[in-house]
């Protein structure tokens, strides 16, 4: 495995919190604005989880997940960032059934505002359904904020290594493979499931 890495994917705060608190294992992407293309893709297989803030929604979340969004004016961002996890993305499912993702509602923290909104955006792309196996780090890292970190994009490069090493699952073997196994099979064997 490699000791050090630059890659980092954008994700609201709270699902990032969500993520190192093993409460989901799931993000659910179309693609950021300035994406190659306009279509969302998975750059790299292991990468660091890099929390955003601007354009958080409590509306999009569920309840319980809602009272932590704090809402930030257009353009803000932190003067540092912390970096506390990394994550192996395990499989890439592409969903464009309503219905299949409102069955999926129990493991991610967005609500069916959020999903049907989504599903709209786009109507021609499916959602990608991202399962991540997250890994806490011994000692988050706090770096500076950098201009090119910022807009709508998924996928970002730091400019600073962050090393990996000691760094913990948030949930066990067995357990993560058992949310894969029934998130999968919600899903079906009837679409493709690409697995990095």
């Amino acid at each position: 495995m490699q000791a050090t890495t630059i890659h980092a994917l954008k994700e609201w705060a709270v699902a990032v919190n969500a993520l190192e608190a093993g409460q989901t294992i799931m993000l659910l992407r179309k693609g950021g604005i300035h994406e190659r293309g306009g279509r969302f893709q998975v750059a790299h297989e292991r990468i660091l989880l890099y929390p955003t803030y601007e354009h958080q929604e409590a509306l999009m979340l569920k309840a319980e997940y809602a009272n932590f969004v704090h809402p930030v004016t257009s353009g803000w961002h932190p003067e540092t960032v912390r970096i506390g996890s990394w994550a192996e993305i395990t499989n890439i499912l592409p969903v464009a059934d309503e219905s299949i993702v409102s069955d999926l509602l129990p493991f991610h923290i967005w609500n069916e505002h959020f999903i049907s909104d989504r599903l709209k955006w786009k109507p021609r792309q499916p959602l990608y359904i991202l399962l991540l196996r997250t890994y806490k780090l011994p000692q988050p890292q706090e770096i500076p904020y950098l201009p090119q970190y910022g807009g709508c994009k998924s996928w970002i490069d730091l400019n600073e290594q962050i090393s990996l090493m000691g760094a913990e699952p948030v949930l066990s073997d067995a357990a993560y493979t058992q949310l894969v196994e029934t998130i999968r099979g919600i899903i079906g064997d009837k679409l493709y499931a690409s697995t990095l």
